[in-house]
């Protein structure tokens, strides 16, 4: 037991003698003079110090970039879906877009141009004289002009009974130009208890013409606050 105390012992000194001489007297300006020991420890504080800087001072910069560029593949990836959906179903779309322009140009045909604007007029005052009907007000507004139509709002009040005003009504809604009967109000007359009062406002659209429609836009762009 005494043998192995005392021969730990030395071996405690040894190293002790041993770093004392590798640490003891080193000159600081001039390194590659140390002995091995050190410069193995300097080598591997340099190398530590030298990578915790490039790791806060450059790679977080690429650190950054990389989060960066997999937000964008995230968007480009669901972007890449959307386009690929739309491009799966353009066949579809495409027959859609044909129906919605047929139905556009069914609608379009409905709509009388300036000239036939008269004749549906009168085929309005004729729905309801074939009713037997007695119009105390057929006046015709202010034409009011939209993007690509004209709406003409037309004050009626006619007279007549109860089944013919009902009949009137239909014909209206089944003649082959579109017109709406709005604001409507039934009333007794005071002087025939057998005769109602219709009261209300028939609007009727047109088409613009071309040199309409570039009216139409030329006085649009020159409003206030248009864009230029």
């Amino acid at each position: 037991m005494t043998n192995k105390k005392s021969s730990s012992r030395l071996n405690l000194e040894d190293l002790q003698i041993y770093l004392q001489r590798q640490f003891g007297g080193l000159d600081a300006k001039d390194p590659s003079l140390w002995p091995v020991l050190p410069r193995v420890l300097l080598y591997v504080a340099t190398s530590m110090i030298v990578a915790v800087v490039l790791w806060f001072v450059v790679l977080q910069d690429y650190v950054a970039e990389l989060e960066t560029e997999r937000g964008t593949e995230v968007s480009l990836r669901a972007d890449y879906q959307k386009k690929l959906l739309k491009a799966v179903s353009l066949e579809a779309l495409k027959k859609q877009r044909e129906q919605v322009q047929q139905y556009v140009l069914q609608l379009e045909k409905q709509l009388p141009s300036k000239a036939e604007m008269a004749a549906l007029l009168s085929d309005i005052n004729q729905a309801g004289l074939g009713r037997s009907l007695q119009f105390e007000l057929f006046r015709p507004g202010q034409l009011v002009v939209r993007d690509y139509y004209a709406e003409l709002p037309i004050a009626l009040k006619v007279t007549g009974k109860y089944h013919d005003i009902g009949s009137f009504a239909a014909d209206v809604a089944h003649l082959s130009r579109i017109v709406t009967l709005n604001d409507l109000s039934i009333s007794g007359n005071p002087k025939d208890t057998n005769v109602l009062v219709l009261e209300g406002t028939a609007r009727t659209f047109r088409y613009l013409d071309g040199e309409e429609i570039q009216a139409q836009r030329k006085a649009g762009s020159t409003k206030p606050g248009a864009s230029k």
